[in-house]
């Protein structure tokens, strides 16, 4: 890890290693893009951290959807091991900063941890409230109509396992992380090139993701 003034590069930051993040952070290998994933909640906003832990209600969950989400978690953190998969749980994001550049159609981003600097095209938040969302796009000045998610991604911000209310259910998780996995790729490898990384499990909820 680099030191406070340190510097690192990457082509995806990843907020977020529970399912979510690393259900994005696996299918994003899948299409080859580089992703690190970190820990932290209390990443929105420009310039004041703001701690989301409760602001997305989590309902309780039966039993066959507890046992279904952790038999997922542990196929993915076996995954994310064998595959090298960049997973930070003791790096912390504790704020967000939008870096625009003139020769740059979209912006890169900057997340600041206790132990530097992490800098990518692209961000995944796999938890926070809408509301929230929508101040932090204010902040940044950005104009926000009624699809929050849809101006988000026009800048580079994509949403996994974020409901307006309920926390998705892990095949919902699992379809949305393919999705924006799939987005990433097609703007990192605009040719279409796939390459071969080697696929997830066809068991279970990951047949889910179709790999």
């Amino acid at each position: 890890m680099p030191g406070i003034a340190g510097t690192e590069q990457t082509t995806t930051i990843v907020i977020g290693t529970g399912l979510s993040g690393l259900a994005v952070a696996a299918e994003l290998r899948r299409h080859g893009v580089d992703s690190i994933v970190v820990d932290g909640l209390d990443i929105l906003g420009q310039a004041q951290p703001a701690n989301t832990t409760s602001l997305q209600r989590c309902d309780a969950a039966d039993s066959g959807t507890l046992r279904e989400r952790n038999e997922i978690l542990r196929h993915l953190r076996n995954y994310a091991a064998s595959h090298s998969v960049d997973v930070r749980n003791t790096t912390r994001a504790v704020q967000l900063s939008m870096i625009e550049a003139p020769d740059q159609a979209a912006p890169q981003w900057q997340v600041h941890t206790p132990t530097g600097i992490l800098v990518a095209d692209h961000i995944v938040l796999t938890r926070c409230a809408h509301s929230q969302l929508r101040r932090m796009l204010n902040d940044f000045g950005i104009a926000v109509g009624r699809n929050v998610a849809a101006a988000m991604r026009a800048i580079g911000i994509y949403l996994v396992g974020v409901g307006e209310l309920i926390t998705p259910s892990p095949k919902e998780v699992l379809r949305q992380a393919k999705t924006v996995g799939q987005a990433i790729s097609a703007k990192v490898n605009p040719d279409g090139a796939l390459p071969s990384t080697g696929v997830f499990p066809a068991t279970g909820s990951f047949a889910a993701l179709g790999c």
